[in-house]
């Protein structure tokens, strides 16, 4: 039986009688003749898979118009197979100007001043209840844990930062969560285990971009374009110079995954990098969509520097203000509440890490260093996996004191925005979305006194606050009273080994933190030092000593940035956006593309979700299965100056 072909553009089978015409190239190449059309028609006569120049290339006719629905084939050269010539594309028929008499594709027509033409979402709002779930372990979306970093201490001892972590876990799926009341009431779109998404994707389109990396960042979208549901609905940004909304928002039906596609395969590479554009062009669709599907994020893409609002002419060049090119909307102290996080993706040696990263932090969203074009697309592929599976949305985690003696100090929650009151008593983290099976770690530092008569001190309790993204309602979940025994004389100290796994984990992130800031001032030797002290401090710790497996890996990580600041060449090239990376990781405990790798034998995979696995290994079979991934995986620079990516 012969094998069926795959379209190196979009993705998807190829067939006779499949339903689109099917070219293929004199380098035998085959491709969709609607995708490869929207490759060649601004001239462009190199194969996007193996580079070879054609010399006979599929072309629209520009006299006449085919009929709706069909497509004009040059003659010179096509491969004379009418089966294949004679099928009739499924796309829905295009927008007609009919002052002009010609086709106006419906990524060419001319772009509104509202983004208000969003697709309909054909769905009744679910109306919101307050529940409370501490009493009905089948409403759990969360699992709250707690930890203190011993659990008896002397009476006669005090603490001023006795630590105390809490642990949270997302549920596997919102499937089950609700109650069969509720569920049964949801219209049939949200009859599914997740929550749709809204997704915007700015994609730079630079002159930087020519050749095998816009293939590659084509062939990335298509395979988000294909992983996305029917209910979850699609924009696509393209900047340059400027910015232009590519396609509107849409859901990813049948129709709109084809014309999603053939948008994405119009993209032509020339121009600037206008960053700050394409940021305002994305967050005016989010801002104007008339309806909202329970999620929403944006993905950026970028191999290269803004040259206009940061490092452009009256730019402060020393010391840039990279805020200015995240619009206002997009900060998370914007008073109106409106705040989607930008997922940032920064690719090769040559892109902004620097304000890739501040793009993320600012709103919320994570940093992704694409080191090897090979990484592009399972990159796009684990943030989707991550966004495909958002069980808890709004999550605020409060902490308080259950004893009137006991006061509150830090609460270490890396990026997350947290207070504690002005009394000391009680503490809030705002933690925001979960993605199914997701865990959080926060550490809370509480002031603990001596006790006169006590056998027992009540420290604190737990509460979370959370939107059920489907149904809307409102949950709070309580934990258990966190306590210690408070004995005469206390034995032997045991120490808590995911208190401590914790603190190595704040500890390693505080060190990448500052030595990036030293490496930032040019001493790449102080920075290198910071990480070896780093280093040496973990291995003396209760977990580094029980072999624990998060201890190994910071070890790896901290290791791996040294080499990556071995000079300011190396640092420049990939050692900056390796550690931002890592940092955002570790600030969100989220998963992030970095270097070479987003497979589980990278560094740190510990935020890995099932959900991004199972999309990474869809990817992954998707490229394995291509006959043309060896070619397509090669890496953006020599690495032959570099250490060797592990």
């Amino acid at each position: 039986m012969k094998k069926k072909q795959t379209c190196s553009i979009c993705l998807t089978k190829m067939k006779q009688g499949g339903g689109h015409a099917i070219f293929t190239a004199e380098c035998s190449h085959s491709f969709h003749f609607h995708c490869i059309a929207s490759n060649v028609k601004h001239g462009n006569q190199i194969c996007p898979v193996c580079r070879a120049k054609w010399k006979e290339i599929p072309m629209q006719s520009p006299s006449l118009d085919p009929p709706l629905g069909r497509v004009a084939v040059n003659p010179v050269g096509w491969p004379q197979n009418d089966a294949l010539m004679t099928v009739v594309r499924r796309l829905p028929p295009p927008r007609r100007d009919l002052s002009r008499r010609h086709v106006v594709p419906l990524f060419q027509a001319p772009e509104p001043g509202i983004f208000n033409d969003d697709e309909s979402l054909d769905h009744l709002p679910v109306v919101a209840e307050s529940t409370n779930a501490s009493d009905n372990s089948s409403l759990r979306t969360i699992e709250i844990k707690t930890y203190p970093e011993v659990l008896e201490a002397p009476r006669s001892s005090s603490y001023d930062n006795f630590m105390i972590l809490v642990h949270l876990k997302a549920a596997a799926t919102v499937a089950n969560q609700s109650s069969s009341r509720n569920h049964a009431s949801l219209p049939q779109l949200y009859q599914n285990p997740r929550a749709p998404v809204d997704l915007v994707t700015v994609l730079d389109i630079s002159g930087s971009m020519a050749g095998t990396k816009l293939a590659l960042l084509k062939r990335a979208m298509g395979f988000v374009i294909q992983n996305l549901g029917s209910n979850d609905r699609l924009s696509v940004i393209a900047f340059s110079s400027t910015a232009r909304r590519l396609f509107p928002l849409r859901r990813m039906s049948d129709v709109g995954r084809q014309q999603a596609l053939h948008a994405v395969n119009s993209l032509v590479a020339n121009g600037g990098t206008n960053i700050a554009e394409g940021l305002k062009k994305g967050a005016k669709v989010m801002e104007d969509r008339r309806e909202k599907n329970p999620v929403a994020s944006i993905i950026l893409f970028s191999d290269g520097q803004d040259t206009y609002t940061v490092t452009g002419a009256g730019a402060n060049k020393s010391q840039p203000n990279y805020q200015l090119l995240v619009p206002l909307s997009m900060h998370g102290s914007d008073n109106t509440g409106f705040q989607i996080p930008v997922h940032a993706f920064g690719f090769g040696a040559d892109h902004d890490a620097s304000s890739m990263h501040s793009i993320s932090e600012i709103s919320g969203g994570t940093f992704s260093f694409i080191e090897t074009e090979a990484v592009l697309q399972d990159a796009f592929a684990q943030c989707i996996g991550g966004l495909l599976s958002v069980v808890v949305q709004e999550l605020q985690v409060g902490v308080e004191c259950m004893n009137p003696s006991l006061c509150l100090g830090l609460l270490k929650a890396g990026s997350y925005p947290s207070r504690v009151a002005g009394d000391g008593k009680t503490g809030v983290i705002e933690v925001g979305d979960l993605y199914a099976d997701e865990e959080r770690d926060f550490l809370v530092s509480v002031k603990v006194p001596a006790e006169s008569s006590e056998c027992e001190t009540s420290l604190l309790k737990v509460k979370c606050v959370y939107r059920d993204p489907l149904t809307k309602e409102m949950t709070t979940l309580e934990s258990d009273d966190v306590r210690i025994r408070r004995p005469e004389v206390a034995g032997q100290e045991v120490v808590s080994i995911e208190v401590d796994r914790q603190r190595n984990r704040f500890q390693a992130a505080e060190a990448m933190a500052e030595a990036r800031m030293t490496a930032e001032l040019g001493d790449l030797p102080g920075a290198v030092s910071i990480l070896e002290n780093c280093r040496r401090v973990l291995s003396e710790t209760v977990s580094a000593k029980s072999h624990d497996r998060l201890c190994i890996v910071l070890d790896a990580e901290l290791k791996e940035m040294q080499e990556r600041m071995a000079s300011r060449h190396v640092y420049e090239a990939s050692g900056r956006a390796y550690i931002l990376s890592g940092l955002s990781s570790h600030s969100w405990q989220r998963a992030t593309a970095r270097g070479d790798s987003t497979d589980g034998s990278s560094l740190v995979q510990a935020y890995q979700t099932p959900s991004m696995v199972e999309m990474l290994t869809r990817s992954q079979a998707m490229l394995l299965g291509s006959p043309s991934t060896q070619r397509l995986v090669q890496p953006v620079w020599s690495l032959g100056s570099q250490p060797k990516p592990r």
